[in-house]
């Protein structure tokens, strides 16, 4: 990955998880993530849900492909870049199966530290693929590594 994809990981605080439903059409939703290693760790918090087990969850544990897009938007569109991370999702039925994710989470989200993320889920994305683009020297060029 390039210097600008890691800095763009870093400093986005969310993006849109993509996976495949049931009928075989994308299910996008947007997600709060922290990169750890070479993986994206993804919350399952404590905010309010519908139903018993999430589409996202139900969606992994039949397919595990998915993509994570983070972008930057700008006015100004010199600034503007996008980074999506394909690859194989698992649902990690407790967060304290991946300590490291737990830590990098917190430190992100100031919220997250008073909920018990260790007994919640967790969704560990390991991309496989990375493509990404910005805005430079005046013109638009995606770049793919």
């Amino acid at each position: 990955m390039e210097a600008w994809q890691e800095r763009l990981l870093a400093e986005e605080r969310s993006a849109v998880l993509g996976t495949i439903a049931r009928s075989g059409l994308p299910q996008l939703v947007p997600v709060c993530f922290a990169p750890v290693g070479g993986d994206i760790a993804i919350a399952i918090d404590e905010k309010p849900k519908q139903g018993v087990t999430l589409a996202r969850v139900r969606n992994i544990e039949r397919d595990p492909r998915a993509t994570l897009l983070v972008d930057h938007y700008e006015d100004a569109w010199e600034q503007l870049a996008w980074l999506r991370l394909e690859g194989n999702a698992e649902v990690l039925q407790r967060g304290d199966e991946w300590p490291d994710a737990l830590d990098a989470l917190r430190g992100r989200y100031p919220r997250y530290r008073t909920m018990a993320l260790e007994e919640l889920s967790l969704i560990r994305l390991r991309p496989t693929r990375v493509v990404g683009w910005r805005w430079q020297d005046g013109q638009a060029r995606e770049l793919k590594t």
